[in-house]
This record gives structure tokens, C-alpha cells and sequence, in this order.
């Protein structure tokens, strides 16, 4: 994969297009419609680019978006402390913080749920720099 390194003259916006642009298959566009979702669940959400990997924040990290051979993976910083009603989380569920969504070739997500699930992170996000 051919995407530009984030010490490049490149926006975070501009990495994570090229990101998906090096992904020719699937995982490019299951990558693109989980942004799309993400970006759509609150238009104060900020795109970033860390650890070589799409990151959106609003009030801190929401999730991240990390690509493998067989999983486009969704991890949830606080994931641990959001309410999960439809079960989208699917991975990493030992963990005291983080919580993942895993999309496999072939697999979709619930729109309505992955928003809900944003919405609440960010809210969790805002609650927390209040206290």
C-alpha cells in the first residue's frame, strides 16, 4: 500500500482519501463507508491521521479506523464506558477501555446503530472534559 506518511505536506482528510484510494478492494470500501457514517453522526467530528491510521475525534478520539488482511477494524477509545444496545462491538471486548468493531468482506453495519454509537462516544467525550 502506497499511502503518503503523515509527515508529508498532506491534511489528515487528504491521507485517509489516499488511504482508501491504495485500497483496491473491499476493505477501501467498507473504509469509506464507515467514514462516511462516522462524518455524518456529527458534523463537529474531526478527521485525523495517527499512528498511520484514520482517527476521528470530537472532544477526544472517537475511534480509529484500521485496516488488516481480513478486518477493517473500528476501536472505539472508550469504548468500555459507551452503552452498546444493537452488539456492534465484536472485539476486544476483554478490555477495561477500548472496544473494536470488526467488518469482514462481505459483512455490512447497521447505519442507524453505528451512528447512535458515535453520537454516544462523543457524548461520553463532552461529559468527561466537563468533570
Amino acid at each position: 500500500m502506497n499511502t503518503p506518511k503523515a509527515q508529508d505536506t498532506h491534511t489528515p482528510t487528504q491521507l485517509i482519501d489516499a488511504r482508501i484510494k491504495a485500497l483496491d478492494d473491499w476493505r477501501g470500501e467498507t473504509l469509506a463507508r464507515l467514514r462516511a457514517l462516522i462524518t455524518r453522526a456529527d458534523p463537529e467530528i474531526v478527521e485525523e491521521w495517527k499512528w498511520e491510521n484514520p482517527v476521528w475525534s470530537h472532544g477526544g478520539i472517537i475511534c480509529t479506523g484500521e485496516v488488516y488482511k481480513k478486518v477493517v477494524k473500528m476501536t472505539f477509545a472508550k469504548g468500555a464506558s459507551l452503552d452498546d444496545p444493537s452488539g456492534l462491538f465484536n472485539s476486544s471486548l476483554e478490555g477495561k477501555v477500548r472496544r473494536a468493531i470488526d467488518v469482514r468482506e462481505g459483512e455490512s453495519i447497521d447505519p442507524v446503530a453505528l451512528t447512535a454509537l458515535v453520537r454516544e462516544a462523543v457524548k461520553h467525550n463532552i461529559s468527561s472534559r466537563k468533570k
